[in-house]
Order: structure tokens, then sequence, then C-alpha cells
């Protein structure tokens, strides 16, 4: 039953789709590429981003997984896509940031994509083993010098975001590190429950469970803010470590040259879905933390994200493959 209370709530959600449906676009159904496989956290938004924009422009919106060369296939798929705003991608760090240069003739995020909304992310952590003598990010650094090599710190790939974070992290504070990669994420927190490893940067959302359960321990969240599931974690920047923000992000890009009236009224729509309080329940469900950026941001701060990922990626000496 509709009670006032909810219809009240309703009503900007409607007047926006109105305005929307007035404007002529689109003109027939739309398709977000997912360049990864069914099932993932990026299918799920894409997913969630189709259902709550479709009423909203009045056409079916429709999600295409098309995985495969780490998120490649994909996104040239994206590129090569007509530029009328009928064919968008479901972007990650991965594929608009990273990619271009661990992936060779991986598409230009800059140059082959238009902006059209920043979406969410997810934070990552510094967790370690929960034996490790380290209460802090300071005595994590100590620790690390008085060993040959340093800490074993741990990643899910050569390459990988926790990888390069890693990297990131070594470069700014001067920590010595090994490097151990683990062909994915649950042999990582393996890895770390047994010792094998030292520390790790991970998203929350991944080691949230071992984290609760004291099977490991975080000592930083990598990211501009707190994370509301570990409140009384501190970010590295407020342990005196700046410059080591990593967080995983997620984003929609439309080819490029495609009108900047399609992408306005992309936005427009996803805007108006954004503040749906189920939209944004879901996504948190899934340690999500919605981040809504204009087209006009995204396009400012894109090339810094690619430049600054490509400096950790030549310094750390790892080719593209």
């Amino acid at each position: 039953m509709l009670t006032r209370r909810s219809a009240i709530a309703a009503l900007p959600v409607l007047l926006a789709a109105t305005a929307l449906r007035a404007q002529g676009f689109p003109t027939r159904p739309i398709t977000i590429i997912v360049p990864y496989p069914a099932g993932g956290s990026v299918d799920l938004l894409a997913r969630l981003v189709a259902r709550d924009t479709q009423p909203l422009l009045g056409q079916t919106v429709t999600v295409e997984n098309r995985g495969g060369a780490a998120g490649v296939v994909g996104t040239r798929a994206a590129a090569q896509a007509e530029p009328d705003g009928h064919t968008l991608i479901l972007g990650t760090n991965q594929t608009h940031a990273t990619n271009q240069s661990l992936v060779k003739d991986s598409p230009d995020a800059v140059k082959d994509f238009t902006p059209v909304a920043g979406l969410g992310i997810l934070q990552h952590v510094l967790v370690v083993r929960k034996d490790l003598a380290a209460q802090n990010v300071a005595d994590l650094i100590a620790l690390s010098k008085t060993k040959p090599g340093g800490l074993n710190i741990g990643s899910s790939g050569r390459g990988s975001a926790s990888h390069l974070a890693a990297e990131l992290f070594a470069k700014v504070t001067g920590m010595p590190m090994t490097h151990v990669p683990f062909a994915g994420v649950a042999p990582l927190v393996n890895g770390m429950m047994t010792g094998t490893i030292d520390a790790s940067f991970a998203t929350l959302s991944t080691v949230l469970g071992q984290v609760q359960s004291g099977e490991i321990r975080v000592l930083a969240v990598a990211s501009a803010t707190r994370a509301t599931a570990i409140p009384n974690v501190p970010t590295l920047r407020e342990q005196g470590v700046s410059g080591v923000e990593a967080d995983a992000w997620f984003a929609l890009f439309a080819p490029a040259k495609t009108p900047a009236a399609a992408v306005d009224r992309l936005y427009q729509a996803i805007a108006a879905a954004a503040a749906i309080d189920t939209f944004k329940s879901t996504l948190a469900a899934q340690g999500f933390t919605v981040a809504l950026r204009p087209p006009a941001e995204m396009a400012a701060w894109l090339p810094g994200e690619v430049e600054k990922w490509a400096a950790v990626i030549r310094d750390a000496g790892i080719t593209p493959q």
C-alpha cells in the first residue's frame, strides 16, 4: 500500500523520470558492458544501476558481461562502440587506470572514453597477521626495517590493486618489503592467517569477516576517510602517511565523442537512482560507499589517477604483458 510518506519520498524520482523522458534520449535500449564475468562486485553494481535507471530513462537497460584479458576484452568493445550514449561500460581502477600500464594494447582511458559518472568505491585497508609485533603503521615500518629484505607483504597477484597499493606505500614511506604474490584473494587471506605473509592491502569487504573474528588485524584504512564498518581504525593519513589513498573505484564511461547532451541525461538518471534508499542500502550491504562524481569532475581527475599508477608501476619495474 502506498503511504503518504512513501509517495512524497518517491516524488523526486518520478519528476526526474518525467523530465528525462521529455528530452528525447535514449531512443533505443541501453547496454552496460561489464568487462568481467557475471557474479562479482562490478556485475552487481552494473545490474543495480540498470535496474534503477531503466524507469528513469524510459528504455530497457541491459548488462552484457564481456570478460577476458583482465578486463581488456570488454573495455575494447566499449571503446569501439557507436558513440551515441546507448553503449556504456562499468569501468574500474583496473580497466581505466592501471591496465594502461600493465596490459599491452589496452584502450586509452582518457582518449578513448568519455566519463559519465563516478559511482562508488571499495576501501582498501592495511592488514597484518594477528601476532605481528606492530600495533600501528609506525611500528610496521620500523619492524620491516629490522628484517633482511623487509617484511613479507602479500598481494592477490602481480600487478593487482593490492600489489600496487603496497608498492605505493613502500615508495612513500621508504619501507623495505618482499612481495609475495598469490593467485587471488582467498589464498592471500589464508596465507596471512597461516603466517606465510606478514601484511597486505585488501578491500575491506574481502577481509571484514576475518577482522571481526580476530584472525587478522587492521592497522589503517587506505582511504580519505575512515571506514564505517571499523570506525575506530584510523586512516594512513591520520598516522602520518599521506599520498597512499588506494580505493577500488567504479565509474560509468561512454565511448569518446559521445554527445554531451546524452552524457548529461545519463548522469541525471544515475544521480536520481543513487538517491534511492534501496540503491544505497544494497551497495552498503556489499561494502560499497556511494561516491557520485559528475562527468566534468571525472574528466579532470582521471588523467592524474592514470599517471599516479603508471609511476608506481614503472618504479616497481613491472612491465606490460
